[in-house]
């Protein structure tokens, strides 16, 4: 999750709502069954993936029909993934904002239920 620091030292969390989409707006599509294509992006992914996540390759292509998440444990990897796929014209693929860590920590089971999408790997 990009972020940089104000004037007095306070962390300041960038959004770029053109390349990323929120873990919010994420979860309610796959509670409410609305088709998303979910990408890992690690490269040896461990401890937690995303439900019905495929494992990205280099000859991985984004699928048109879809809306396409890409995500890792921060972002730093996703971010500039979905910037390049953008660049070559596929406006629907886009980054999970913070990546699993604020996927983790906001989605809590005592608030959104016990489904949260979030499975060990």
């Amino acid at each position: 999750m990009p972020t940089t620091s104000d004037e007095d030292g306070t962390p300041v969390v960038h959004f770029d709502v053109r390349l990323e989409i929120s873990p919010f707006l994420v979860f309610r599509r796959l509670r409410d069954g609305k088709p998303l294509a979910l990408v890992d992006v690690r490269a040896d992914p461990q401890g937690h993936t995303l439900a019905g996540a495929e494992r990205w390759s280099s000859d991985w292509q984004p699928p048109a029909d879809r809306q396409v998440v890409l995500f890792d444990e921060d972002g730093s990897l996703a971010i500039p993934l979905a910037e390049r796929f953008q660049e070559q014209g596929h406006a629907h693929v886009k980054a999970l904002f913070g990546g699993l860590e604020l996927w983790k920590f906001s989605l809590d089971p005592k608030v959104v239920g016990a489904e949260t999408f979030l499975v060990e790997i």
